[in-house]
């Protein structure tokens, strides 16, 4: 798990300026959940970013999202977002 955590860090730092990424696991709050499916994911990725927080809020996550948009097929199933300077 912990790889995979190392991956979406590379993944994100190769396409977007990043000074801090932290990444919660929050999946075991979700396994009541109709669509829980213990191969994914849910994550919560707090993100220090002076280049993300300079965009609007909904274009800094769009990016965020494009850059893991193959994880979202196989491994992830949501994702919050927070970005602070």
């Amino acid at each position: 798990m912990n790889i995979y955590f190392e991956e979406i860090k590379k993944k994100l730092s190769n396409k977007i300026k990043i000074e801090h990424l932290e990444i919660v696991d929050n999946s075991n709050k979700h396994k009541s959940h109709k669509y829980f499916s213990p191969g994914k994911f849910h994550l919560h990725l707090k993100i220090k970013s002076l280049y993300l927080s300079s965009l609007p809020r909904v274009n800094a996550q769009k990016m965020i999202m494009k850059t893991l948009e193959e994880d979202f097929k196989s491994r992830l199933h949501a994702l919050e977002i927070s970005i602070e300077k």
